[in-house]
C-alpha cells in the first residue's frame, strides 16, 4: 500500500521518542514503519523552554502533528505543541483500534489461506482504515460483506472474527404505539401489525415490543446511535400503522403514553 508510505501533512500520528537533544526530538512514527521523524524545540511546547527534557522523554508515546514531509531527502517535520489532550486520546485509541484490526486481519487471512497483503489492500481502498470494518460486520454485515466483494471463505471468516472481538455501543430509544381498531377481528390485525413493526430490518438495530395495555404498546429501539435509532423506530411503526390503516384502524407513534406508562 504505497499510499500508507508517508504521512500527510496536518495528520495526527503516534511516535515514539528515540533520541531527545538540546534542541531537538527524534522519533520514529509507528504506523509508517517505524520512519524518523525529528520535532525542533520550538514544536515541543508552548512558550519558553528551558529544559526540553522537562517535556518530552526517550521511549515515551506520543502523539504529533505533520508539519512537512520531504521524502527526497527523507524528512519529516513534526509538532507536539499543535495537538491538544483531546485530539491525543483520540488518535491513541484509533491507533490501538488499527493494532487489534491488524492482528484479526492477520487470523482471518491464515484460516482463510489467502495473502494477508491482497485482504488488507481491498480493505484499505475501500476504508481507508482497518478497524472501522469489523464495526460495520457487526452492524450492517449483509451490506459490508457485498461492499467488500470477498470470497466466501474470506467473508465468513471476517464476520466471525468481527463478532467475537468487535463490541459496538449501543443507544436506546423508547417510543409508545398507539393501536386501535374497531373491527371484529381487530385483535388480529393489531397482532399483524405488531409483527410487521418486529419484522422491520434497519442496519444495527434492535427491535424489542411490549404489550402495556390496549391500545398502548411500548417500542424499544437499540442501535448504534441516536440517528440510526430515530430512523428504526419511525421505520418500525410506520410498518405497524399501515398495517392498521389499511384494515380501517387508526395508529400513532408517541413519546409518552397518556397513561403515563
Amino acid at each position: 500500500m504505497a499510499d500508507r508510505e508517508w504521512p500527510q501533512e496536518s495528520e495526527l500520528v503516534v511516535c515514539t521518542v528515540e533520541n531527545v537533544k538540546d534542541f531537538v526530538a527524534f522519533v520514529s512514527l509507528d504506523e509508517y514503519g517505524g520512519r524518523q521523524g525529528l520535532i525542533p524545540i520550538s514544536e515541543i511546547a508552548t512558550g519558553w523552554i528551558k529544559y526540553i527534557r522537562d517535556h518530552i522523554r526517550e521511549g515515551q508515546k506520543i502523539v504529533c502533528k505533520v508539519l512537512n514531509v520531504d521524502r527526497s531527502r527523507g524528512h519529516i517535520d513534526l509538532s507536539l505543541k499543535d495537538v491538544n489532550e483531546h485530539q491525543r486520546r483520540e488518535k491513541i485509541r484509533e491507533w490501538k483500534n488499527e493494532s487489534k484490526a491488524k492482528k484479526w486481519l492477520g487470523f482471518v487471512a491464515e484460516q482463510a489461506k489467502e495473502p494477508l497483503a491482497s485482504i488488507e489492500d481491498v480493505i484499505y481502498k475501500k476504508y481507508g482504515a482497518f478497524y472501522p470494518v469489523f464495526e460495520d460486520l457487526v452492524i450492517d454485515p449483509e451490506t459490508t460483506v457485498k461492499k467488500l466483494g470477498f470470497s466466501k471463505k474470506i467473508s465468513e471468516t471476517l464476520q466471525k472474527v468481527a463478532g467475537e472481538s468487535v463490541k459496538v455501543p449501543h443507544v436506546e430509544v423508547t417510543g409508545y404505539l398507539i393501536l386501535e381498531s374497531t373491527r371484529p377481528d381487530g385483535v388480529e390485525v393489531i397482532r399483524k401489525a405488531l409483527e410487521k413493526a418486529s419484522a422491520t430490518k434497519s442496519a444495527g438495530a434492535e427491535i424489542e415490543l411490549l404489550y402495556l395495555g390496549a391500545p398502548t404498546y411500548r417500542i424499544k429501539i437499540k442501535a448504534p446511535d441516536y440517528k440510526a435509532a430515530e430512523k428504526a423506530i419511525e421505520k418500525s411503526a410506520n410498518a405497524a400503522i399501515a398495517v392498521l390503516e389499511k384494515a380501517g384502524g387508526e395508529g400513532k407513534l408517541v413519546k409518552k403514553p397518556k397513561s403515563g406508562k
